[in-house]
């Protein structure tokens, strides 16, 4: 760190917590969990994974990506300390991941399936968050969903503000762009709140605001930190929630760093095993006091880095205003509606799962597509990891398809064919070549080129030495024809 920088990192730091603070509170809120625990997560993301981060300017707190699996395991562990041991074992995973050099997997992760994972995560918490938009805080059912006019006013004027703040009109204004949309939708909640509170006091109830708790003592605030429940261990929905935390956060994480690294290049590259075993820390220290998963997030990140920041001290000075926010100035924060905070969500929501996105993957063809609305369905039917693995599978398949259709290729000339091999060969592309060969009549000139394949396995040299065999049966001369390797 440089302290030299700090004309530059205090205003960044500043932006970073004025953007940090309506999520923190919002990502708690949505996952059915005190405002307060995202606070937490954010002051452990801010401090604790900043320090061990080879990052300069990733920002890592609580992802809106990871609200529904949360929730999800909140309601199937039944309760949020069952879920805590799965995040402080998630988190373990995570170190271990660093340990075994498994950052660069995210490498092997097509894009369609990243994309069609962040398109689902965007489409579930749009659902979570429109009942909380309306004015109430359950599940989304058109039979029980409350009403209230205040909140969905509250709502529209948010989205209107977030929308507001993303046109030309505003990032040509020097003064208005340096200004955080998500701040000002909340700052205008605050403001519907004292209206609401001043000339129509008897519609108070019908815009439900957080609650945080005020901390008079130490005692006061330990005694707001869950623990842990360690016994429940022995159930086995426990183990796969950490693995799913652990994956997914390992995945947003290292796309939150290659994003980054097109922002503001870094020489040499931090190194994403350092940074896995970063986030286990942090996650394994959220799971013991209380907090939600962590991750390192792009918004707030490029919003360090479009803010000027010049080192770590930035991301130091956010998690440090967060602490002293949530310590001390709990009763102003409270005058926030929830429906501010849906309002913020519901935007993320869209931006995660956007028209463009889905636009974008047809027009990349159907090996694109495919995968990417079968990860979508995936996730949305069955769950974040079967989901996951749904996509993979699909684009394995698609794949290999396309590996068979290109590495064998059969020409005719006259009463001339030449077989292309355009690759090695293995077992699976048995039934191709078999197909291909088929097509060969008999008293014709068959010729093999393969100049760009090395190795053929045992079971296609079998193909090839069987066909070989019935050639002179039928007519057909073999040139070039590959022989049995040794």
């Amino acid at each position: 760190m440089n302290f030299k920088s700090l004309r530059q990192d205090i205003p960044a730091g500043l932006v970073v917590f004025l953007v940090a603070l309506p999520l923190c509170l919002g990502i708690a809120q949505a996952s059915g969990l005190p405002p307060f625990v995202g606070l937490l997560t954010g002051v452990i993301g801010g401090l604790i994974v900043t320090t061990l981060s080879p990052s300069k300017f990733a920002v890592s707190g609580p992802a809106a990506g990871l609200v529904t699996i949360v929730s999800g395991a909140i309601e199937t562990l039944g309760s949020f300390s069952a879920l805590l041991l799965a995040l402080f074992m998630a988190g373990v995973l995570q170190c271990l991941f660093g340990l075994l050099r498994a950052g660069n997997i995210i490498t092997l992760v097509p894009g369609s399936v990243i994309k069609g994972m962040l398109a689902a995560i965007g489409i579930l918490l749009i659902i979570q968050q429109i009942p909380v938009a309306l004015g109430g805080a359950g599940e989304f059912d058109l039979n029980t969903m409350a009403f209230s006019l205040p909140a969905l006013t509250v709502a529209v004027t948010g989205l209107l503000i977030l929308w507001l703040w993303t046109q030309p009109v505003i990032k040509r204004n020097r003064w208005l762009s340096w200004l955080p949309g998500p701040l000002l939708a909340v700052l205008a909640g605050c403001l519907a709140t004292l209206v609401v509170a001043w000339f129509v006091p008897h519609l108070t109830g019908s815009l439900p605001r957080i609650s945080l708790p005020a901390f008079d003592s130490l005692q006061a605030l330990t005694a707001e930190l869950e623990r842990p429940d360690w016994q429940a261990w022995r159930q086995p929905a426990v183990w796969l929630v950490a693995l799913t935390l652990a994956i997914v956060a390992s995945l947003e994480t290292l796309l939150s760093q290659q994003a980054l690294n097109k922002l503001r290049p870094q020489y040499p590259e931090p190194s994403p095993d350092k940074e896995m075993r970063a986030q286990g820390i942090g996650n394994t220290l959220s799971g013991f006091l209380g907090g939600l998963p962590i991750t390192a997030v792009i918004v707030r990140s490029s919003v360090n880095v479009s803010s000027g920041a010049r080192s770590k001290l930035s991301i130091l000075i956010h998690g440090v205003l967060l602490l002293i926010c949530g310590l001390w100035f709990s009763e102003l924060l409270n005058a926030i509606p929830l429906a501010s905070l849906a309002a913020v969500l519901l935007y993320t929501g869209y931006k995660l799962a956007s028209p463009g996105l889905f636009i974008a993957q047809f027009r990349q063809g159907t090996a694109q597509w495919v995968p990417f609305l079968a990860t979508v369905g995936g996730i949305l039917l069955f769950g974040m990891l079967v989901g996951i693995a749904v996509g993979l599978v699909t684009q394995i398949l698609f794949s290999l398809w396309h590996s068979q259709r290109n590495a064998l290729q059969l020409t005719r000339y006259d009463d001339h064919f030449v077989l292309r091999i355009q690759q090695n060969l293995t077992f699976m592309h048995n039934l191709r070549l078999k197909r291909l060969l088929a097509q060969v009549p008999d008293n014709s000139v068959m010729m093999v080129e393969r100049d760009n394949a090395g190795f053929f396995d045992a079971d296609v040299q079998t193909v090839l030495n069987e066909f070989a065999e019935r050639a002179p049966q039928r007519g057909i001369q073999l040139a070039q024809w590959p022989q049995a390797q040794g």
